[in-house]
């Protein structure tokens, strides 16, 4: 039996996000995976919440930490699918199957890129999707996951 984890959020980062900070700066900026980390963790602790980060190449695995944040009854779930999130029904259906509120992120603004980044399978199964911030995008979705779980922010 998984270790309850009642007071903390999923936060998951799919392929290529690993190379966050070298990777076409000019679109991701330089801010790496690390920093990106750091900033949820500071972000969820000023709600007295704890942001579990988890990053993966292969979808199955990101499917397996979703079935974890189920296990566990995370409060939360921030989801950057990087690729996936244009090509995969199974995180679509994970996503849904655990029905954990979910915030979906984008670093870039996927609608103003190339046309088969418009559509996205994790925002249908999402309550809100970001894009476009930069990793502020990962701050203001932990604020709104917050606010819908009507979370205070701590004094």
């Amino acid at each position: 039996m998984a270790e309850p984890a009642t007071d903390t959020i999923l936060v998951l980062n799919g392929p290529n996000l690993n190379m966050l900070g070298t990777r076409e700066p000019e679109k991701y900026g330089h801010a790496t995976l690390a920093d990106v980390e750091v900033l949820c963790r500071e972000t969820a602790a000023g709600f007295g919440l704890k942001a579990d980060c988890r990053q993966s190449n292969r979808e199955g695995e990101l499917i397996d930490f979703i079935h974890e944040a189920h296990a566990r009854k995370m409060k939360g779930i921030i989801i950057n699918a990087g690729g996936y999130s244009h090509t995969s029904i199974a995180l679509h259906d994970a996503l849904l199957a655990v029905q954990i509120p979910t915030v979906e992120v984008h670093v870039t603004n996927i609608h103003a890129r190339e046309s088969f980044r418009h559509h996205s399978y994790t925002a249908r199964a999402a309550f809100a999707s970001l894009c476009g911030f930069g990793i502020e995008g990962y701050r203001l979705a932990i604020q709104g996951l917050a606010a819908k779980l009507a979370i205070k922010p701590k004094a």
